[in-house]
């Protein structure tokens, strides 16, 4: 899913001019999501506090999603939960639509990023 969605952003960034602060975005809260996913699951082992899952789903809903699905697949971390894997799919889903819908020259606005 991670190549066919930096196909997707590459061609969309040549094709209609996607600021460079948007895919800075994108490796900022991967990253992010990543280190909160592999945080929460020493928690989880250590039995500490752990992240809210809404935490992690908003964060992957604003762009985070590429780094939580990293870490879903090397750190085996929410990836049993069948409901949990159900709504990040909503939220990547949703992502890819805002994403689409802000880089297209009809209802695109990322001009105030430039």
């Amino acid at each position: 899913m991670i190549p066919l969605f930096l196909l997707l952003y590459v061609a969309l960034a040549l094709r209609w001019h996607v600021p460079w602060p948007v895919g800075a975005a994108y490796v900022g809260l991967s990253l992010l999501c990543f280190l909160l996913y592999a945080r929460d699951k020493a928690a989880a082992r250590a039995g500490r506090r752990r992240t809210p899952e809404r935490s992690l789903h908003l964060l992957a809903l604003l762009g985070g999603w590429p780094g939580a699905l990293l870490a879903q697949r090397h750190l085996r971390h929410k990836s049993r939960k069948a409901a949990f894997r159900a709504l990040f799919r909503v939220t990547v889903l949703l992502n890819l639509a805002a994403f689409m819908a802000l880089s297209s020259p009809q209802g695109g606005s990322w001009h105030w990023l430039r």
